[in-house]
Protein backbone atom coordinates (compact mmCIF):
# COMPACT_ATOMS: atom_id res chain seq x y z
CA UNK A 1 0.00 0.00 0.00
CA UNK A 2 1.72 3.37 -0.80
CA UNK A 3 0.10 5.50 2.16
CA UNK A 4 2.45 7.31 3.57
CA UNK A 5 0.53 8.59 6.58
CA UNK A 6 -2.93 8.66 7.10
CA UNK A 7 -4.08 9.99 10.45
CA UNK A 8 -7.59 11.31 12.35
CA UNK A 9 -7.21 14.46 14.00
CA UNK A 10 -9.79 16.28 16.72
CA UNK A 11 -8.97 19.51 18.28
CA UNK A 12 -5.80 19.65 15.92
CA UNK A 13 -4.41 17.16 17.58
CA UNK A 14 -3.98 12.86 16.10
CA UNK A 15 -5.92 10.94 17.62
CA UNK A 16 -5.66 7.53 15.86
CA UNK A 17 -4.39 6.21 12.81
CA UNK A 18 -7.06 5.77 9.78
CA UNK A 19 -7.54 2.14 8.76
CA UNK A 20 -8.49 1.68 5.47
CA UNK A 21 -10.49 -1.56 5.85
CA UNK A 22 -13.50 0.35 7.74
CA UNK A 23 -16.42 1.28 5.43
CA UNK A 24 -16.87 5.02 7.22
CA UNK A 25 -14.75 7.55 8.62
CA UNK A 26 -13.29 7.59 12.04
CA UNK A 27 -15.05 9.75 13.90
CA UNK A 28 -17.96 12.34 12.18
CA UNK A 29 -15.89 14.81 14.70
CA UNK A 30 -12.63 16.95 12.85
CA UNK A 31 -11.12 15.52 9.88
CA UNK A 32 -8.74 12.88 8.28
CA UNK A 33 -5.51 13.65 6.49
CA UNK A 34 -4.12 10.76 4.47
CA UNK A 35 -1.27 11.06 1.76
CA UNK A 36 -0.58 8.95 -0.91
CA UNK A 37 2.29 8.27 -3.32
CA UNK A 38 1.83 6.79 -6.74
CA UNK A 39 -1.06 4.45 -6.08
CA UNK A 40 -2.29 2.36 -8.01
CA UNK A 41 -6.39 1.96 -9.35
CA UNK A 42 -7.17 -0.32 -6.72
CA UNK A 43 -5.78 1.08 -3.83
CA UNK A 44 -7.22 4.61 -5.10
CA UNK A 45 -10.71 2.72 -5.57
CA UNK A 46 -10.11 2.01 -1.88
CA UNK A 47 -9.59 5.38 -0.88
CA UNK A 48 -11.82 6.73 -3.53
CA UNK A 49 -15.11 4.13 -1.81
CA UNK A 50 -14.36 5.40 1.34
CA UNK A 51 -14.36 8.96 1.37
CA UNK A 52 -16.85 9.01 -1.55
CA UNK A 53 -14.40 10.70 -4.13
CA UNK A 54 -15.78 11.91 -7.26
CA UNK A 55 -15.04 9.24 -10.71
CA UNK A 56 -13.73 12.46 -12.35
CA UNK A 57 -11.33 13.65 -9.92
CA UNK A 58 -9.80 10.26 -9.23
CA UNK A 59 -9.69 9.63 -13.26
CA UNK A 60 -7.03 13.11 -12.96
CA UNK A 61 -5.56 12.15 -9.74
CA UNK A 62 -4.32 8.75 -10.99
CA UNK A 63 -3.32 10.38 -14.34
CA UNK A 64 -0.29 12.20 -12.89
CA UNK A 65 0.18 14.69 -16.32
CA UNK A 66 -2.37 17.23 -15.22
CA UNK A 67 -2.12 20.84 -15.32
CA UNK A 68 -2.82 22.73 -12.13
CA UNK A 69 -6.41 23.44 -11.79
CA UNK A 70 -9.40 23.69 -8.99
CA UNK A 71 -12.52 21.79 -9.52
CA UNK A 72 -15.31 22.13 -7.35
CA UNK A 73 -17.53 18.49 -7.25
CA UNK A 74 -20.27 19.61 -5.00
CA UNK A 75 -19.43 19.36 -1.02
CA UNK A 76 -15.94 18.30 -2.55
CA UNK A 77 -12.99 20.14 -4.00
CA UNK A 78 -10.06 18.75 -5.97
CA UNK A 79 -7.18 20.66 -6.43
CA UNK A 80 -4.01 19.78 -8.74
CA UNK A 81 -0.62 21.79 -8.35
CA UNK A 82 2.51 21.04 -9.65
CA UNK A 83 5.63 20.25 -7.89
CA UNK A 84 9.13 21.08 -9.22
CA UNK A 85 13.46 19.89 -7.44
CA UNK A 86 16.51 20.24 -8.88
CA UNK A 87 18.21 16.34 -9.52
CA UNK A 88 21.70 16.78 -10.43
CA UNK A 89 21.30 20.28 -11.63
CA UNK A 90 18.31 19.56 -13.86
CA UNK A 91 14.68 20.66 -13.03
CA UNK A 92 12.41 17.49 -12.11
CA UNK A 93 8.64 17.92 -12.34
CA UNK A 94 5.75 16.59 -10.31
CA UNK A 95 2.56 16.43 -9.21
CA UNK A 96 0.38 16.73 -6.43
CA UNK A 97 -3.79 16.41 -6.59
CA UNK A 98 -5.87 17.07 -3.46
CA UNK A 99 -9.15 15.95 -2.55
CA UNK A 100 -10.66 18.35 -0.11
CA UNK A 101 -14.18 18.38 2.13
CA UNK A 102 -14.93 19.60 5.78
CA UNK A 103 -14.07 16.50 7.16
CA UNK A 104 -11.07 14.89 5.29
CA UNK A 105 -7.91 15.98 2.93
CA UNK A 106 -6.09 13.52 0.48
CA UNK A 107 -2.93 13.67 -1.46
CA UNK A 108 -1.89 12.29 -4.05
CA UNK A 109 1.85 12.45 -5.21
CA UNK A 110 3.50 11.52 -8.75
CA UNK A 111 7.11 12.08 -9.43
CA UNK A 112 7.46 14.75 -6.57
CA UNK A 113 10.86 14.51 -4.76
CA UNK A 114 9.49 16.40 -1.57
CA UNK A 115 7.21 14.42 1.14
CA UNK A 116 4.90 15.95 3.31
CA UNK A 117 6.05 14.81 6.35
CA UNK A 118 8.43 17.30 7.25
CA UNK A 119 5.12 19.67 7.23
CA UNK A 120 2.83 16.87 8.66
CA UNK A 121 4.94 17.71 11.80
CA UNK A 122 5.54 21.23 11.62
CA UNK A 123 1.87 21.28 11.92
CA UNK A 124 1.15 18.73 14.17
CA UNK A 125 3.31 20.54 16.96
CA UNK A 126 0.71 24.07 16.47
CA UNK A 127 -2.62 22.34 17.28
CA UNK A 128 -3.88 26.35 17.03
CA UNK A 129 -3.14 25.75 13.58
CA UNK A 130 -4.75 22.71 12.78
CA UNK A 131 -7.89 22.99 14.40
CA UNK A 132 -8.90 25.47 11.27
CA UNK A 133 -9.48 22.01 9.68
CA UNK A 134 -8.35 21.15 5.66
CA UNK A 135 -8.91 23.90 4.31
CA UNK A 136 -5.56 25.58 6.22
CA UNK A 137 -4.21 21.76 5.81
CA UNK A 138 -4.72 22.82 1.82
CA UNK A 139 -2.99 25.84 2.14
CA UNK A 140 -0.11 24.83 4.05
CA UNK A 141 0.25 21.94 1.61
CA UNK A 142 -0.08 24.18 -1.22
CA UNK A 143 2.73 27.07 0.10
CA UNK A 144 4.98 24.13 1.01
CA UNK A 145 4.80 23.46 -2.67
CA UNK A 146 5.34 26.76 -3.74
CA UNK A 147 8.07 27.53 -1.04
CA UNK A 148 10.13 24.58 -3.34
CA UNK A 149 10.07 26.96 -6.46
CA UNK A 150 12.36 29.68 -4.47
CA UNK A 151 15.55 26.80 -4.91
CA UNK A 152 15.54 26.26 -7.87
CA UNK A 153 14.85 30.24 -8.64
CA UNK A 154 17.47 31.46 -6.77
CA UNK A 155 19.76 28.35 -8.54
CA UNK A 156 19.13 29.32 -11.91
CA UNK A 157 19.68 33.48 -11.05
CA UNK A 158 22.96 31.98 -10.05
CA UNK A 159 23.43 30.23 -12.87
CA UNK A 160 22.56 33.33 -15.39
CA UNK A 161 24.50 35.95 -13.06
CA UNK A 162 27.84 33.36 -13.40
CA UNK A 163 26.96 33.78 -16.90
CA UNK A 164 26.56 37.05 -17.76
CA UNK A 165 30.34 37.20 -15.50
CA UNK A 166 32.07 34.81 -17.99
CA UNK A 167 31.09 37.24 -20.63
CA UNK A 168 32.07 40.09 -19.43
CA UNK A 169 35.62 38.24 -19.14
CA UNK A 170 35.65 37.39 -23.32
CA UNK A 171 33.21 35.99 -25.74
CA UNK A 172 31.16 32.92 -24.61
CA UNK A 173 33.28 28.85 -25.80
CA UNK A 174 30.80 26.27 -27.00
CA UNK A 175 29.70 24.38 -23.85
CA UNK A 176 28.64 28.18 -22.33
CA UNK A 177 26.43 29.00 -25.34
CA UNK A 178 25.33 25.38 -25.02
CA UNK A 179 24.60 25.64 -20.94
CA UNK A 180 22.93 29.46 -22.14
CA UNK A 181 20.18 27.73 -24.06
CA UNK A 182 19.47 24.65 -21.79
CA UNK A 183 18.88 27.65 -18.90
CA UNK A 184 16.28 29.17 -21.41
CA UNK A 185 14.92 26.07 -21.75
CA UNK A 186 14.46 25.48 -17.74
CA UNK A 187 12.73 29.01 -17.36
CA UNK A 188 10.42 28.78 -20.00
CA UNK A 189 9.26 25.43 -18.82
CA UNK A 190 9.04 26.91 -15.99
CA UNK A 191 7.17 29.48 -17.01
CA UNK A 192 4.61 27.04 -18.42
CA UNK A 193 4.15 25.76 -15.17
CA UNK A 194 3.87 28.75 -13.02
CA UNK A 195 1.05 29.94 -15.00
CA UNK A 196 -1.68 27.35 -15.05
CA UNK A 197 -0.28 27.81 -10.85
CA UNK A 198 -0.69 31.38 -10.11
CA UNK A 199 -4.69 31.01 -11.76
CA UNK A 200 -5.52 27.70 -9.41
CA UNK A 201 -3.91 29.98 -6.43
CA UNK A 202 -6.13 33.14 -8.01
CA UNK A 203 -9.29 30.86 -7.89
CA UNK A 204 -8.84 29.73 -4.36
CA UNK A 205 -8.01 33.18 -2.94
CA UNK A 206 -11.44 34.53 -4.88
CA UNK A 207 -13.84 32.39 -5.36
CA UNK A 208 -16.06 30.67 -2.80
CA UNK A 209 -16.27 26.95 -2.41
CA UNK A 210 -18.24 25.00 0.18
CA UNK A 211 -15.76 23.69 1.80
CA UNK A 212 -13.53 26.52 2.61
CA UNK A 213 -14.29 28.77 5.39
CA UNK A 214 -13.66 32.56 4.41
CA UNK A 215 -11.10 33.22 7.26
CA UNK A 216 -8.83 30.85 5.35
CA UNK A 217 -9.04 32.76 2.12
CA UNK A 218 -6.31 35.56 3.45
CA UNK A 219 -3.96 32.42 3.88
CA UNK A 220 -4.42 31.53 0.14
CA UNK A 221 -3.75 35.12 -1.25
CA UNK A 222 -0.65 34.49 0.26
CA UNK A 223 0.22 31.81 -1.63
CA UNK A 224 -0.79 33.53 -4.34
CA UNK A 225 1.53 35.94 -3.76
CA UNK A 226 4.18 33.96 -3.44
CA UNK A 227 3.17 31.99 -7.22
CA UNK A 228 3.68 35.87 -8.55
CA UNK A 229 6.74 36.54 -6.88
CA UNK A 230 8.15 33.32 -8.34
CA UNK A 231 6.74 34.07 -11.70
CA UNK A 232 8.07 37.85 -11.44
CA UNK A 233 11.77 36.35 -10.60
CA UNK A 234 11.76 33.80 -13.35
CA UNK A 235 10.45 36.53 -16.05
CA UNK A 236 13.04 39.03 -15.06
CA UNK A 237 16.15 36.27 -15.37
CA UNK A 238 14.72 34.86 -19.04
CA UNK A 239 14.94 38.98 -20.31
CA UNK A 240 18.27 38.59 -18.40
CA UNK A 241 19.10 35.69 -20.02
CA UNK A 242 18.58 36.99 -23.41
CA UNK A 243 19.43 40.15 -23.29
CA UNK A 244 23.29 37.93 -22.43
CA UNK A 245 22.28 36.51 -25.60
CA UNK A 246 22.79 39.59 -27.61
CA UNK A 247 25.53 40.71 -25.68
CA UNK A 248 27.48 37.84 -26.41
CA UNK A 249 26.46 38.27 -30.26
CA UNK A 250 27.71 41.95 -30.24
CA UNK A 251 30.53 40.90 -28.07
CA UNK A 252 31.66 38.82 -31.00
CA UNK A 253 31.22 40.78 -33.37
CA UNK A 254 33.21 43.10 -31.92
CA UNK A 255 35.85 41.01 -31.64
CA UNK A 256 35.54 39.91 -34.78
CA UNK A 257 36.04 43.66 -35.87
CA UNK A 258 39.44 44.34 -33.90
CA UNK A 259 40.81 41.16 -35.24
CA UNK A 260 39.62 42.36 -39.16
CA UNK A 261 41.22 45.52 -38.27
CA UNK A 262 44.12 44.31 -36.80
CA UNK A 263 44.84 42.10 -40.14
CA UNK A 264 43.87 44.76 -42.59
CA UNK A 265 46.90 47.08 -40.85
CA UNK A 266 49.62 44.66 -40.97
CA UNK A 267 48.05 43.97 -44.59
CA UNK A 268 48.46 47.14 -45.29
CA UNK A 269 52.72 47.35 -43.48
CA UNK A 270 53.51 44.26 -45.15
CA UNK A 271 52.21 45.52 -48.60
CA UNK A 272 54.67 48.36 -48.41
CA UNK A 273 57.70 46.04 -48.46
CA UNK A 274 56.12 43.35 -50.86
CA UNK A 275 55.15 46.05 -53.38
CA UNK A 276 58.97 47.60 -53.28
CA UNK A 277 60.41 44.03 -53.45
CA UNK A 278 58.53 43.02 -56.22
CA UNK A 279 58.95 46.07 -58.46
CA UNK A 280 62.61 45.72 -57.74
CA UNK A 281 62.50 41.69 -58.21
CA UNK A 282 61.61 42.59 -61.77
CA UNK A 283 64.29 42.09 -64.58
CA UNK A 284 65.00 45.64 -66.02
CA UNK A 285 67.82 47.55 -66.86
CA UNK A 286 66.52 50.76 -66.38
CA UNK A 287 65.19 51.39 -62.85
CA UNK A 288 65.97 53.95 -60.38
CA UNK A 289 68.47 53.83 -58.41
CA UNK A 290 69.34 50.97 -60.12
CA UNK A 291 73.21 51.32 -60.63
CA UNK A 292 73.87 53.09 -57.57
CA UNK A 293 75.98 52.20 -55.05
CA UNK A 294 74.27 52.43 -52.01
CA UNK A 295 70.76 52.07 -53.89
CA UNK A 296 69.93 48.47 -52.00
CA UNK A 297 70.52 50.33 -48.82
CA UNK A 298 68.18 53.22 -49.61
CA UNK A 299 65.53 51.01 -50.90
CA UNK A 300 65.45 49.03 -47.18
CA UNK A 301 65.81 52.47 -45.63
CA UNK A 302 62.31 53.49 -48.16
CA UNK A 303 61.11 50.13 -46.27
CA UNK A 304 61.37 50.87 -43.27
CA UNK A 305 60.19 54.25 -42.77
CA UNK A 306 57.44 53.59 -44.43
CA UNK A 307 56.40 50.58 -42.31
CA UNK A 308 57.13 52.70 -39.33
CA UNK A 309 55.36 55.56 -40.30
CA UNK A 310 52.14 53.52 -40.86
CA UNK A 311 52.40 50.80 -37.73
CA UNK A 312 52.17 54.44 -35.75
CA UNK A 313 49.81 55.77 -37.31
CA UNK A 314 47.55 52.36 -36.96
CA UNK A 315 48.51 52.26 -33.26
CA UNK A 316 47.56 55.33 -32.71
CA UNK A 317 44.21 55.00 -34.51
CA UNK A 318 43.92 51.25 -32.06
CA UNK A 319 43.98 48.98 -35.24
CA UNK A 320 46.93 47.50 -33.48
Amino acid sequence: MTVIAAVHYEQGRPVQPIDLTQDSPSSDNGFDWMGLFEPSEDEMALVAHRYGLHPLAVEDALNGRQIAKVDSYGEQLFVIARTASLIDGRIAYGETGIFVSKHFIITVRHGSARSHTPLRAQLETSPNLLMHGPDYVLHAILDYIVDGYFPIVNTIEEDVLAMEERLLEGYLRREDIMSLFALRHDIIRFQRMLGPMEEMARRLANLEFSCIDHNTIPYFRDVLDHVKRAEFRMAGLREVLSSVIETSKLVEQQQQGVITRQLAAWAAILAVPTAIAGIYGMNFDVMPELRWKYGYFGVVAVMVVVCTTLYARFKRSGWI
